[in-house]
């Protein structure tokens, strides 16, 4: 994983040799090379580890997300914000197979920072929310389930939340 600053170089630093292709009437290098730009510049918004762990996530390999993730070195420097949400989004999702407060922190942070999608952003309110209602705080939790019901735009979530509902009702 390269630093944000080196994408950035790599991607000003090849930008610029392809406008001095085109400039030289080397037209097929000068595209390459524009192409080459392009890609730094979408490992720089899209963390290619993030999107190793997600890989791995949907294939229902926990361990191989974590060792994805664990290949992030301090989240903080290395990632822009929307990613650092990600990060912890995957991080909660594995915690809370173990420690359900971890997880909780993690989705909290998550929230906090922001995800990309809208249904991402449910689901990590809906986890929450089912994470504070295994804790009998249920007034939280009808306000998380709430505010991912109104994210939820394409009802995905919508038999999930209505599980979460009926368990609530029973607390």
């Amino acid at each position: 994983m390269f630093p944000k600053i080196i994408k950035l170089i790599l991607a000003f630093a090849s930008l610029g040799f392809a406008v001095f292709e085109f400039y030289e009437n080397y037209i097929g290098n000068g595209i390459f090379l524009s192409l080459l730009s392009t890609v730094f510049i979408l490992i720089y918004f899209k963390n290619e580890m993030i999107f190793l762990a997600f890989l791995r996530l949907r294939k229902q390999d926990f361990k191989g997300t974590e060792k994805w993730l664990k290949k992030i070195k301090n989240p903080e420097s290395a990632l822009v914000q929307k990613q650092q949400g990600y990060f912890h989004y995957l991080q909660g999702i594995l915690e809370s197979q173990n420690n359900l407060t971890i997880a909780e922190k993690h989705f909290k942070k998550a929230i906090l920072l922001g995800l990309s999608m809208n249904h991402d952003l449910a689901m990590a309110k809906m986890s929450l929310a089912g994470i504070l209602m295994q804790k009998r705080r249920k007034r939280e939790a009808t306000i998380l389930l709430a505010e991912a019901k109104k994210l939820d735009k394409h009802n995905m979530l919508t038999e999930q939340m209505r599980m979460m509902q009926q368990q609530m009702k029973k607390i």
